[in-house]
């Protein structure tokens, strides 16, 4: 191995592989960050099994195609304090090829090598294009979906801890509960050949926006392969693995004819959830939401022995036409208000054991929101 690239395009590489290294796996060769050298093209790969990312960097090659597997933490911080210059050149040790030389302006690191043959092959790129999205309109559907679901290790139930990818259609559905609330985003999209339903970890499509977020393309094509998808935007590569779950029936779980909308400012609702929030019950960490019929706005409190208690009122546009009383786990309302970027928000609710529906409200709603809703069961208090 003996090449020169451009120093931007090898930072570029090795950040966006970062976001795959398995640094907390027991098998050591996972935290590798393998380097292929094949013809004018250098390929930097990582994987922790559930994802990969491969990136293609141009080259200037003066040797043989060869492959090596480098520490990939501590290639990444090298490249994050590089010195200032264009070029960066890399060169195996000519002896016995365990050495990596790397040099970039007057620094240079002499890198040890980890066995490539340890290292585990990643499919290729299938060929099987069940779509092509627009990156911003994927990236609002993560942001509106994954913080709904669980995160792995809160329980062993895989199917929680996952988005529900649904392509039907002309529609991408993107779906997400931990149970207690549900969260889904619908997107108009022209090509999709070919329908399917796929759930992946939420963490793991959490670094795929991540990674689209840095690539400069417009849109991202996705592939299915064998147990796992695969998402491809400008030379980058990123794999997930799906799991082997079947997701909740999530349409019977949405309420349809909750009679009582309150629409509220969306940041004024936010900020008193917020104040409130501080003397919620740490264990059950419920806010009520009390409205009453021909009254501009609703009461808004929360109490526990050891905090205190709390109570603000905050403006409805129409007042209810019926009494509501309804407690929810203020954590589930506020991560929802943040991620909205409407003005206004409509809650639809129905009565204090049935499930309130959430949703930007149906005047001014920002193109970002279009297509999200949430549900969100309530808190049965006791009296």
């Amino acid at each position: 191995m003996d090449f020169v690239c451009s120093k931007n395009d090898l930072v570029f590489g090795v950040r966006l592989a970062s976001y795959a290294l398995g640094t907390r796996s027991s098998m050591p060769i996972l935290a590798g960050l393998k380097l292929e050298v094949a013809g004018k093209h250098l390929y930097l790969q990582a994987t922790d099994l559930e994802r990969a990312v491969r990136c293609e960097i141009p080259i200037e090659n003066s040797a043989k195609d060869e492959s090596v597997v480098l520490n990939g933490a501590i290639v990444n911080q090298i490249a994050a304090h590089l010195p200032a210059d264009e070029k960066i050149a890399l060169k195996t040790d000519a002896k016995d090829g365990t050495t990596v030389k790397l040099r970039c302006g007057e620094a240079t690191f002499d890198l040890p090598t980890l066995p490539v043959a340890d290292y585990p092959e990643v499919p290729a790129l299938p060929s099987t294009k069940i779509a092509t999205i627009r990156v911003a309109d994927f990236h609002h559907g993560l942001e509106h979906t994954a913080f709904a679901a669980l995160k792995a290790g809160e329980t062993t139930r895989l199917s929680l801890t996952g988005v529900d990818i649904v392509l039907k259609s002309d529609q991408l559905r993107l779906v997400a509960t931990n149970g207690y609330r549900l969260a889904v985003k619908t997107i108009g999209i022209e090509a999709i050949q070919e329908e399917g339903e796929y759930l992946i970890e939420a963490s793991v499509l959490t670094d795929l926006d991540r990674v689209l977020g840095q690539v400069d393309s417009p849109t991202v094509d996705i592939h299915r392969g064998d147990g796992q998808l695969f998402f491809h935007a400008g030379g980058v590569t990123f794999s997930a693995r799906t799991i082997a779950e079947e997701f909740p029936d999530f349409e019977r779980v949405i309420p349809r004819d909750n009679p009582v909308p309150l629409t509220f400012d969306r940041r004024a609702l936010l900020e008193a959830l917020q104040r409130i929030q501080i003397t919620a019950a740490e264990d059950s960490g419920a806010i009520t939401i009390h409205a009453s019929p021909d009254e501009s706005s609703v009461q808004v409190r929360s109490s526990s022995k050891d905090k205190g208690e709390a109570e603000e009122r905050v403006r409805v546009k129409k007042a209810p036409a019926q009494l509501i009383d309804i407690s929810f786990r203020a954590e589930y309302v506020i991560d929802v208000l943040k991620r909205l970027a409407s003005d206004f928000v409509t809650i639809w609710l129905a009565d204090s054991k049935k499930a309130g529906l959430v949703e930007p409200a149906s005047e001014k709603i920002a193109p970002a929101d279009e297509g999200f809703l949430y549900v969100c069961m309530p808190v049965l208090l006791s009296s």
